[in-house]
């Protein structure tokens, strides 16, 4: 996936004064840090020298601001893999619907297998959404029967064919102002 640069004037003096000590009052989180935050969203591993001069923000706070958040707001560091290079072409998103008292024998299944890349927990009649990556589709066969035999009583498979867009909520520098916009409503 290609990431574009994208030229983003730094915020100006007056305003940067005027957002600088406002929070977001529904999450407490700086303006600037959303900012930021997008550029990490971009590309992670972007040196903070180059946020810096994007953004105006000295490198110094923003250190301090990413120091603040880890663990918080910022969950963890990873990275994006093509599974289909190392040999998984099958990804499928997959809901099912357990018996009332296997829930938890499933759930401690799907938080431990291998092949789990995202569980949730949903609603709407279902369980659980896992996304799954496999090797082929005998690979995901076996898994679902394995599913089966745990309590599983209905299960619904959406192969993806194609990934059109992936994590790519709040990379836009512009979005980040608009969302700067909104915590004043």
């Amino acid at each position: 996936m290609e990431i574009k640069e994208q030229s983003i004037k730094p915020i100006p003096k007056m305003e940067e004064a005027k957002l600088q000590d406002k929070t977001c009052k529904k999450k407490k989180i700086e303006r600037k840090d959303l900012l930021v935050l997008s550029y990490l969203r971009q590309n992670a591993r972007e040196q903070l020298t180059k946020i810096s001069k994007k953004t105006s923000i000295p490198v110094s706070t923003i250190c301090d601001r990413l120091r603040t958040h880890e663990g918080g707001l910022i969950k963890k560091h990873v990275s994006l893999l093509d599974y289909k290079q190392l040999g998984y072409s099958m990804m499928a998103h997959i809901v099912m619907k357990c018996c009332k008292e296997s829930r938890d024998e499933v759930k401690s299944y799907l938080m431990k297998n291998q092949n789990v890349n995202s569980f949730f927990r949903i609603n709407n009649g279902f369980d659980f959404l896992v996304e799954g990556i496999f090797k082929d589709i005998t690979h995901m066969e076996t898994f679902l029967d394995e599913l089966q035999g745990k309590g599983v009583t209905e299960i619904k498979v959406h192969y993806i064919i194609d990934e059109m867009k992936r994590e790519e909520f709040m990379t836009n520098p512009d979005f980040a102002y608009s969302m700067m916009q909104t915590c004043n409503d």
